[in-house]
């Protein structure tokens, strides 16, 4: 079993150990004096995980109720998020009581948004499911839903309570959404962890996936603690993503994953700033070879200007400039302003 402490507003503790979904109750119940527990998952994930959850909560004493949603992006929106609140409502959930997010990052980023405003906010715990889930969006404290101008642009900041992480789950995964996950591990690699790049080239990454998971969450878990809001370093860890988006978003969230979205906009990026003089040369290049070699695209043929019409609405513009993430080089990363009117000019080079 390894612990990190996360130092936000709320601090809580991320433990990793393959099983710990089979005692999640003992864990949660170290850390609330909630009497009900609001299990929130998907159609996907509850068929498999969702008894395993509820019998080890009620075994530690909670009353245990669960609302499913149906899998799947199209679901992460304002719609779902109501009929969690009234879920919860005619459950007589209070205050002190407890959502458990169970499932991959929709889920997570949903159920912590109910949490977040039921109530004007009440604890969840993350037990994250998927690749992606378990490196990057369990840990930190973002949720939120998709609106039809673009991707989380409704949420808010909510830390959870407790996160879990039980590597073992990641073993009913279809190759896909394994993949998927990818490209938040080789973005953690880009900003901040070289060695991890590397290692990521030269083995397979599932045979060392517990290392991985450990290594992406300790770097995320460092810069969420030194930075909860998203105002400086924090920014880092979107690397790839204001493309990412703005492609999910012309693939109307259906067609195109978050980590295949990621996964272009890492490369077509790079490819941007090379050209640029602002990233090493040959930097693009081991990145999509490596996207390559987990099977992740690393192009998109839509034109330039509608993915930087797409990108003007992301979370990371503000007022006539967007702060793209870019790289001196693999494992060194700096945030640089540029106009939204150079923006589409900066990506066609």
């Amino acid at each position: 079993m390894k612990t990190l402490k996360v130092e936000t507003g709320r601090p809580y503790d991320i433990i990793i150990e393959k099983g710990i979904i089979e005692n999640c109750g003992e864990y949660i119940k170290k850390v609330s004096k909630a009497f009900k527990v609001a299990v929130i998952s998907d159609t996907n994930v509850f068929p498999i995980y969702g008894e395993k959850v509820i019998s080890s909560c009620k075994a530690a004493g909670f009353e245990t109720c669960c609302f499913t949603f149906e899998a799947g992006e199209h679901s992460k929106n304002l719609s779902t998020v109501s009929k969690m609140y009234d879920f919860l409502a005619e459950n007589h959930l209070t205050r002190k009581d407890l959502i458990v997010a169970l499932g991959g990052g929709v889920t997570g980023d949903m159920a912590g948004f109910a949490a977040a405003s039921y109530l004007r906010g009440i604890d969840f715990v993350q037990i994250p499911t998927s690749l992606l889930s378990q490196v990057d969006s369990s840990v930190g404290g973002k949720t939120g839903v998709d609106i039809s101008a673009g991707k989380n642009l409704v949420g808010a900041f909510w830390q959870p309570v407790l996160v879990l992480i039980d590597s073992s789950t990641l073993s009913t995964l279809p190759r896909y959404y394994v993949e998927d996950g990818m490209a938040e591990v080789i973005k953690y690699g880009c900003i901040k962890d070289k060695a991890l790049f590397e290692k990521l080239e030269n083995k397979n990454a599932m045979d060392v996936i517990d290392d991985i998971i450990y290594n992406c969450v300790s770097i995320k878990r460092d810069v969420v603690s030194r930075d909860e809001r998203d105002t400086g370093e924090r920014v880092l860890l979107n690397f790839g993503h204001t493309m990412g988006h703005a492609l999910e978003k012309l693939n109307n969230f259906s067609t195109l994953s978050h980590g295949q979205g990621v996964a272009i906009g890492m490369v077509m990026l790079t490819k941007s700033a090379e050209k640029a003089g602002l990233t090493q040369s040959g930097t693009a290049e081991r990145i999509e070879k490596l996207c390559k070699k987990y099977n992740l695209p690393t192009y998109s043929d839509l034109p330039k200007k509608d993915i930087a019409n797409a990108a003007s609405t992301d979370k990371k513009t503000s007022g006539k400039s967007v702060e793209l993430v870019l790289l001196k080089e693999i494992g060194e990363s700096y945030t640089k302003k540029t106009e939204l009117s150079e923006f589409e000019k900066f990506i066609s080079v």
